[in-house]
């Protein structure tokens, strides 16, 4: 019975957790062809226009080049660079053959000053070639769902096959965001280095990230441009106590630089006007204990293995769904999982989370029993002895 009770959940829980989509319904008047809103903590999408549509995304391709080499490189390696990443177009920092640069340094570079030349370094030095480590990065972003990426440059040059969508580009962001170096990359205005070839000498870089200076709460993330996928920006902020990540592709071509943050920033106020961050789900919600079957305890206490807060607006309704067994048998582990909660929103199933014991409850057995009458008879003595 508790085996097929557990396999019941494990399904429906993989079943149901998904993200839900929204339309777009609310016209912004955007520049943009595509684009996505969507809050942190939750994953809510909040809004988006044609967010799984396949584009060009330019250096917003430096995300994932930097949470890769972050996540499988030293900080303190020497990078040399080759003469294949010297060759790289402008934006570059002029690095030259030969030259040693610390790992740390490159991606500082590549992430405040958007460098071509530095991020085929970097690509060079983790993954021991360019075709190898876009392999990394596109394994990586389909590991954390952005099934719609595919990477064949890590610098986000115009590519057959290279391509993702403004939902993925999110999912992305977020996930990179939860990286403590990458986040202080990222929000760091300048950054001294030194080009170690024998004749060393300090460089300095500069973010060019206007968002970060020009919108209240904004902490990142990266711009990106070529002919092909127009400007592009992936902005995060906070405002309220509420994170969110928008994402813009498309937004204008030459001389139009300036769309993406004006199309950034109505996205972002949009989020903010509209919705709040309120708790919907506790761990504190007092069930009534499972009883246990032939368990040394006859009941068992539960909690929910997680909590939820929810971006919602006035036109929202949540409910939750409880399926909990209301008797199991011993022996019961801590933490198992004895039942499920299932939130709705706006009738369409958001996320779900176990109900777990605990605490563990041992089977009872000859030596329990016999100990358990024994104590029974023990209590019946006194008190027949007790009686006046």
């Amino acid at each position: 019975m508790k085996k097929g009770l557990v396999i019941f959940l494990l399904i429906l829980y993989f079943v149901t957790n998904v993200v839900i989509i929204v339309k777009a319904e609310e016209n912004l008047n955007l520049h943009a062809l595509s684009g996505i809103l969507i809050e942190r903590e939750s994953g809510r999408v909040l809004w988006a226009l044609n967010p799984y549509e396949e584009r060009s995304m330019a250096s917003t391709t430096k995300i994932m080049t930097c949470i890769v080499a972050l996540e499988n490189g030293d900080l303190d390696d020497l990078v040399t660079v080759s003469k294949l990443a010297a060759s790289a177009p402008p934006v570059k920092l002029y690095i030259k053959p030969g030259e040693n640069y610390r790992l740390e340094d490159l991606l500082y570079a590549l992430m405040l000053q958007s460098s071509n030349d530095v991020a085929v370094a970097i690509a060079e030095h983790v993954g021991g070639s360019v075709e190898e480590f876009c392999k990394m990065m596109t394994e990586k972003a389909n590991e954390i769902g952005a099934l719609s990426t595919s990477y064949k440059t890590p610098n986000g040059l115009d590519a057959n096959g290279h391509y993702s969508t403004a939902y993925d580009l999110a999912i992305i962001a977020n996930y990179a965001l939860s990286n403590e170096k990458f986040l202080e990359i990222i929000n760091t205005p300048s950054w001294q280095m030194t080009r170690d070839n024998g004749n060393s000498r300090v460089i300095g870089v500069t973010n060019k990230n206007n968002f970060l200076y020009s919108y209240d709460g904004a902490y990142g993330v990266k711009t990106g441009f070529t002919s092909k996928a127009g400007y592009c920006f992936v902005g995060a902020s906070k405002q309220n106590g509420m994170d969110l990540i928008s994402v813009v592709l498309g937004s204008g071509w030459p001389p139009n630089r300036n769309y993406k943050w004006s199309d950034s920033r109505k996205i972002m106020n949009y989020g903010y006007a509209k919705y709040q961050l309120k708790p919907v789900l506790e761990q504190d919600i007092d069930f009534e204990p499972v009883t246990v079957i032939k368990g040394k305890e006859q009941q068992v206490d539960t909690y929910i293995d997680g909590m939820l807060n929810l971006p919602l607006c006035e036109e929202d309704d949540v409910n939750i769904k409880y399926k909990l067994a209301k008797e199991v048998g011993a022996p019961i582990k801590e933490n198992e999982v004895l039942g499920i909660a299932t939130v709705y929103l706006n009738s369409e199933i958001h996320d779900s989370f176990y109900i777990c014991a605990k605490s563990g409850v041992e089977r009872e057995d000859m030596r329990y029993n016999f100990e358990r009458v024994l104590n029974e008879w023990c209590n019946l003595f006194e008190s027949w002895f007790a009686t006046p």
